[in-house]
């Protein structure tokens, strides 16, 4: 008779698998919690302290880990020798194993702490899924009760073959690698989260760098040079993902591609619910994370923001009274970029706001909350993808990005504004309208592709110059964009992701008629740049951080 090891966390649909063993022959062992549910719908099962000889120990720990277990796990089936050691113990083998893990990062999320949440730390589990999986030519691995009916109907056509068992085997190593990164990012180090630790670390330094005075190239370096706070990664950095689902496509067509989740982080894109339209496709999800970013950056307070995206990159950007207002501002910027652009807002959309974005083509539209009718009205237009994100947008985990052979892993971008180390650098200090204008600019600025130049009047984008290769050439896409649309740059303001190297970005901008400038300062022309903008009778403020977006 062959036999089954059934000891499971997760008992979503083991009774039926169960007892289609059961009526297939097999003999069934079981510990606990799992045995009592087996018996309670009426099947017959074996406790593996029966088979072992030996009770379970110290509250549930020591159970299975007992060589009548693992040899009857372990053993070869085409070693004479295997069978004859297995034989002459007593023991018998193991042909089947159905086992998940202890709910860890369930307790984690919880609230579980020190020894509490280690009391969710499976060790027996793990021990006989890989020796199972090890074993895989002549034991079958579950880990995943999606397959369960298949195991069945692969034991009626005379049980699985290679393949299969080696994608189960698979799947085991998988999961308890990933069970294993959870316990590891949950304990390194001190039992904080990795991420964490280094967003604690960058308050730090940013803190240090705050003694220097701002504006300085001496403060620029404490904040962006090699002091940085690089040493607080670990020398094994565990990163667990799990995938949330399929996509239409990459990046082109012919690119496969999937969704995964980091796990143990909470809300982000693997919260979205896709109300109404056609499936996500890998741009569309980085189009959105690009939109969120930059709405995030008002999500703090009460101001109704909206932001076009296209091409990762914002093209309109602007506050209203209402949702409505703020996306028709937003729009004005740059309505030919918008075409088929992705638009994100931070308050609920209303109906009258719906209806005028179903005047334009958009592929995405993102909210955290949307009114009944603005769904009717946007969903009649079938492709139009509709999607809802619940909590907080800002990310406080860790930024990576993949090149050839490896992974660059840094702090994600601080989408918080802290304006007390800002300082005026020119004779003339900003009005309040500038002052206005410069902090959304600053704001919209940090989620634009460097090179980026951002000018804006009346808090909206009236020209974006993004990803150029030099500063004053964005300088100047960002005036074409405006004059394109016969804008009068008289008073707008302007912001630079990072300093002006030269004078000649400020010399343009002036011509336009810029008549303020934020920057982060730190060059070591900052008196040539200081100097011209008072030949222009130009405001600039420092604000002593950069917000590259590379």
């Amino acid at each position: 008779m062959p036999r089954a090891l059934l000891s499971v966390s997760d008992k979503q649909g083991l009774a039926d698998f169960a007892r289609g063993l059961a009526d297939r022959g097999w003999e069934l062992l079981s510990t606990g919690g799992t045995a009592r549910l087996l018996r309670d719908a009426g099947l017959e099962v074996r406790d593996v302290a029966d088979v072992t000889g030996h009770p379970e120990m110290m509250d549930g720990r020591v159970k299975t880990l007992h060589p009548a277990i693992h040899a009857g796990i372990l053993a070869r089936r085409d070693r004479a020798d295997d069978l004859r050691a297995i034989e002459a113990r007593g023991y018998a083998p193991i042909d089947l194993i159905a086992v998940n893990l202890y709910p860890f990062r369930e307790a984690v999320e919880s609230g579980a702490t020190g020894a509490e949440a280690m009391e969710q730390v499976d060790i027996g589990g793990p021990t006989m899924l890989r020796a199972a999986a090890k074993n895989h030519a002549a034991v079958v691995a579950l880990v995943d009760p999606a397959d369960y009916a298949a195991a069945l109907e692969a034991l009626d056509a005379g049980g699985p073959d290679e393949p299969t068992r080696r994608a189960w085997a698979a799947k085991v190593f998988a999961h308890t690698a990933a069970y294993d990164a959870r316990i590891a990012e949950h304990l390194a180090p001190a039992g904080r989260s990795v991420a964490r630790d280094v967003a604690a670390e960058t308050v730090r330094s940013v803190a240090a760098a705050d003694a220097a005075p701002s504006g300085t190239t001496e403060a620029f370096e404490a904040r962006e040079g090699d002091d940085s706070p690089g040493g607080v990664f670990p020398a094994t950095l565990p990163i667990t993902l799990v995938k949330v689902q399929d996509l239409r496509y990459g990046e082109n067509p012919d690119q496969p591609a999937a969704f995964y989740a980091e796990t143990g982080e909470r809300g982000g894109l693997p919260s979205l619910e896709q109300l109404h339209g056609k499936d996500l496709s890998f741009n569309n999800l980085l189009d959105v994370d690009g939109a969120l970013s930059a709405a995030s950056a008002w999500s703090e307070g009460d101001r109704v923001a909206c932001v076009i995206v296209k091409h990762t990159t914002p093209c309109g950007v602007a506050l209203g009274d209402d949702v409505l207002s703020a996306y028709q501002r937003a729009l004005a910027c740059d309505p030919v970029s918008a075409f088929g652009g992705i638009v994100a807002v931070n308050q609920r959309l209303s109906a009258d706001a719906a209806g005028a974005m179903a005047e334009h083509f958009l592929e995405v539209i993102v909210a955290p909350e949307f009114e009944p009718e603005a769904v009717e009205i946007l969903s009649r237009k079938k492709n139009l993808r509709l999607l809802r994100i619940p909590g907080s947008t800002v990310s406080e985990g860790l930024d990576l990005k993949r090149v050839r052979g490896g992974v660059l892993v840094q702090k994600a971008m601080r989408m918080r504004f802290d304006e007390s180390a800002w300082r005026p650098v020119c004779a003339r200090a900003p009005t309040g309208e500038e002052e206005a204008d410069l902090r959304f600019a600053w704001r919209v600025v940090a989620s634009v592709k460097s090179n980026a130049i951002v000018l804006a009047a009346d808090e909206r984008t009236v020209g974006i110059g993004a990803g150029q290769m030099s500063r004053v050439d964005a300088s100047r896409i960002a005036v074409m964009k405006a004059r394109d649309r016969d804008v009068d740059l008289t008073g707008a303001v302007l912001a630079s992701d990072a300093f002006f190297p030269f004078r000649d970005g400020v010399d343009a901008a002036a011509e336009a008629g810029v008549t303020a400038i934020v920057q982060p300062g730190g060059s070591v022309r900052d008196e040539e740049v200081i100097a011209a903008a008072d030949e222009h009778d130009i405001a600039m403020v420092f604000t002593g951080r950069r917000v590259f977006r590379h």
